[in-house]
């Protein structure tokens, strides 16, 4: 054991969250990766411990096995300080709107596992009387638009739960971030057109999380941009909203 502070990131081998594992070690965190393939996660933990000569753990994980969940959390030879999660499927919205079994996953994915598993931590956290809970969701569930709905309305559910999770913990000694980050470069958005200026690589996401943490911020929109971009479109009338072609 160490005196160090720890984290332990669920999606441990998403881009995001091999970013978010990299900025909290070169922080002084020792790291917990979580994934469905640890194998996938050696590597990783390697070149962090060499990096930042730091101590790495690795955990399997699965996001949509709900059942494991008491058993994992059990499993961890201490309770981290902060637990991130980076889970997520943004799925084929076309596919996803005849196919119920991949709308489900993608829900699944995005809002049911994620949210059981960080209202788990919670109950640890409570009752230990500190830690810090930062789920990672997104500016698409602001508002439901046609192009991607069913990922949208699965995060729209997820930053709600995050926001009632956080309103119960505020007076209790743990705190919940909810981190949006726009449009970021990963595997997950590969093929797709982003906007340049709101567009931001993994490691940006990865700080923005740490900093988010050691400010105790609450809600955070990775690129300030997303703020008002996601204000006025929040903010146009159903009239005009339901004709926008995006």
């Amino acid at each position: 054991m160490t005196s160090r502070m720890s984290v332990l990131v669920l999606g441990g081998s998403s881009d995001i969250g091999r970013a978010a594992a990299r900025a909290f070690a070169k922080a002084g965190y020792d790291v917990g990766l979580a994934g469905r393939d640890v194998a996938a996660l050696e590597p990783d933990a390697a070149d962090l411990r060499a990096r930042y000569n730091i101590e790495v753990g690795l955990f399997k994980f699965d996001v949509l096995d709900a059942a494991s969940f008491d058993g994992f959390v059990a499993s961890l030879p201490a309770l981290p300080d902060v637990v991130i999660s980076t889970v997520g499927l943004l799925g084929v919205q076309q596919n996803a709107e005849s196919d119920l079994a991949h709308a489900t996953t993608i829900m699944r994915s995005n809002y049911e596992g994620p949210s059981l598993i960080l209202g788990l931590f919670a109950e640890k956290f409570l009752a230990r009387g500190n830690g810090t809970i930062v789920g990672v969701s997104s500016v698409a569930g602001d508002r439901g638009r046609a192009s991607n709905y069913v990922y949208g309305s699965a995060k729209a559910g997820f930053s709600a739960f995050l926001s009632g999770l956080r309103a119960r913990c505020s007076r209790s000694g743990v705190h919940v971030v909810t981190v949006k980050p726009g449009f970021v470069r990963t595997k997950m958005t590969e093929g797709m057109k982003l906007i340049g200026p709101l567009t931001v690589d993994p490691p940006v996401v990865g700080k923005a999380i740490l900093n988010a943490v050691e400010k105790k911020a609450d809600i955070v929109y990775v690129s300030g941009i997303w703020r008002l971009v996601m204000l006025i479109i929040k903010t146009l009338p159903e009239a005009v909203f339901k004709k926008l072609k995006f």
